[in-house]
């Protein structure tokens, strides 16, 4: 008797949440769960939450402070191998789930939407195919989404942009088609690279984005003009737009001389025209790629030189690329310093 309530003392930990995590495991193949790692130590005779763990559920699980919620799954990267139950949405008080570096395959599972408190989903270097369920957009706590290097197809969920809460975006390495659609407001990271999406970079799709520092969606097939408006969004620091089918590219100077952007990388289009002079105005870019487009004519003093200033400009790296630009030009320009490669 006394043990049978000692037994119920210790047993904090939800049900449901216990339910589960037996369904997470159970997913997940036998084989591909080696003596010595977490998921081993997911022993149920034990309650998940109890403290202190020795030799049960030492890694893998977080609960909340009251001890009667799972907060986080955080795998080891081993190569655990099965699905993700669509029993996960069980896990409510949820906030991280962290799958990456193993071989999860099949669906994301659509459930996924009743984790309402997830602030954190990693998926990245699975295997994971099927379209990515528009249900994720209903999660508005969510701060990173990390589905890279996995087999989805398919378009981008619809209503990205009501991710409100969304800083960090990856779905890079992957089959995606179509277009961009509107991209939520507190975006800091944005990094599409390796698909196959399509279409024009539109001045609609990033409207808003004031925090926006890195964009990434070399390796794809964006074509068309890409405007001018796009450079001065306000905390702009890297771009790699490479590898895609941009024909024109438009720069405007920056916006009181001031700008963020440090890095940029247009190589590998089919941008056409003179070689772009404003770029040369933006005070901390130091690194400039447009090798292998179509560009002509003579390289602008003001890559060597800054106009306002009279001063020499230093870039890290600058790469045009020697295909069709005037080189008398260009080794006036470069003489002392720089070199072109490609």
């Amino acid at each position: 008797f006394v043990l049978h309530h000692l037994l119920q003392a210790q047993a904090l930990t939800l049900p449901q949440d216990i339910s589960a995590l037996k369904a997470f495991k159970s997913s997940i193949k036998q084989s591909s769960i080696p003596s010595w790692s977490c998921l081993a130590s997911w022993d149920f005779s034990d309650d998940p939450c109890a403290v202190p763990h020795h030799t049960r559920f030492i890694c893998g699980v977080s609960c909340s402070p009251d001890a009667t919620r799972i907060t986080q799954i955080t795998l080891d990267p081993i190569g655990y191998s099965g699905q993700l139950t669509p029993l996960i949405s069980q896990l409510t008080q949820l906030t991280t789930l962290d799958l990456s570096d193993n071989y999860f395959f099949g669906r994301i599972p659509s459930s996924i939407s009743s984790l309402r408190n997830l602030q954190t989903l990693i998926l990245t270097s699975n295997s994971f195919s099927g379209s990515i369920p528009d249900s994720v957009t209903a999660l508005k706590s969510l701060e990173t989404l990390d589905l890279s290097h996995n087999a989805l197809s398919g378009k981008l969920p619809k209503s990205l942009n009501s991710l409100t809460s969304l800083k960090r975006l990856d779905l890079s390495y992957n089959k995606l088609t179509g277009f961009l659609s509107k991209l939520p407001l507190n975006l800091l990271e944005l990094a599409l690279k390796a698909n196959s999406l399509s279409g024009y970079v539109s001045k609609s799709t990033f409207d808003g984005l004031t925090r926006l520092e890195v964009v990434e969606l070399n390796d794809n097939s964006f074509s068309g003009t890409l405007g001018a408006w796009f450079f001065l969004l306000p905390s702009l620091q890297q771009v790699d737009l490479a590898n895609n089918s941009f024909t024109h590219v438009e720069i405007s100077k920056p916006a009181g001389g001031n700008s963020d952007l440090v890095a940029v990388n247009l190589g590998f289009n089919k941008i056409e025209g003179n070689l772009p002079a404003n770029f040369a105005d933006y005070p901390m870019l130091s690194s400039l790629s447009l090798r292998y487009n179509r560009l002509r004519g003579a390289i602008p003093l003001g890559y060597c030189c800054s106009n306002r200033l009279q001063q020499e400009k230093v870039f890290e790296a600058i790469i045009f690329g020697w295909e069709f630009l005037d080189r008398n030009t260009t080794d006036r320009v470069f003489r002392r310093r720089y070199r072109g490669y490609g």
